[in-house]
């Protein structure tokens, strides 16, 4: 895997990632790490991908989170044109493709992203693993619609699901090396087994209240 420049690890370590603490636990600093992480991956990849820009897209994805989850992708863009720290690592021209690439990583995106490290960090971020998915969309239903009774939080959970990774969902993926694909058509087949998808939020469910007692 890539190196990246120690210097800029450490100042994301100590003033961006613990950023990710203030946010829902579908979005706390292990998940920021994990798209560090799989971004480095893919980008060992791709020959013309500085590391550095992509380690700094990745770290600071998120954090336009502390607006709400709406606009947070553009947000996240304007911290990172408000920072003048990377002025220590990036010139003006490289801020701008950190800017671009965190605007252009949301999954309901318009428009396919405007450089590889959008690509990238937008792959990354999908993170398609069936069983963390699920788990997220719990979490995420639970810390933002507690006034929901059960019923209502599966209804949530599955119509959340269904419009993102269904057949003809708004789930673009744009890395054609990625493992996404295989796990996306695992995700759909949970998907289209209603009474093991219900299942499976049920279980969830339970393991979040019993980890919040």
């Amino acid at each position: 895997m890539q190196s990246v420049d120690p210097t800029l690890v450490a100042y994301a370590e100590a003033e961006i990632i613990p950023r990710y603490l203030g946010f829902d636990k579908a979005h706390h600093p292990d998940h920021v790490r994990t798209v560090i992480r799989e971004s480095l991956r893919l980008a060992s990849r791709c020959p013309d991908a500085d590391p550095d820009l992509v380690y700094a897209v990745a770290a600071y994805h998120d954090t336009g989170l502390v607006a709400g989850r709406e606009r947070h992708h553009l947000v996240s863009g304007q911290i990172v044109s408000a920072d003048a720290t990377l002025r220590r690592w990036f010139d003006k021209r490289q801020i701008d493709l950190i800017r671009e690439a965190v605007e252009d990583h949301r999954a309901s995106s318009d428009h396919e992203p405007r450089s590889i490290y959008g690509k990238i960090v937008a792959e990354a971020d999908r993170i398609i693993d069936p069983q963390t998915t699920l788990r997220r969309t719990v979490q995420y239903g639970l810390e933002h619609f507690p006034e929901l009774d059960a019923e209502e939080q599966y209804a949530r959970f599955r119509r959340h699901l269904q419009a993102k990774y269904a057949e003809g969902g708004y789930l673009k993926l744009w890395i054609p090396f990625s493992s996404n694909a295989v796990r996306l058509q695992e995700l759909r087949l949970l998907l289209a087994d209603e009474p093991r998808l219900r299942a499976t939020f049920a279980a969830l469910c339970l393991e979040e209240h019993r980890n919040g007692e």
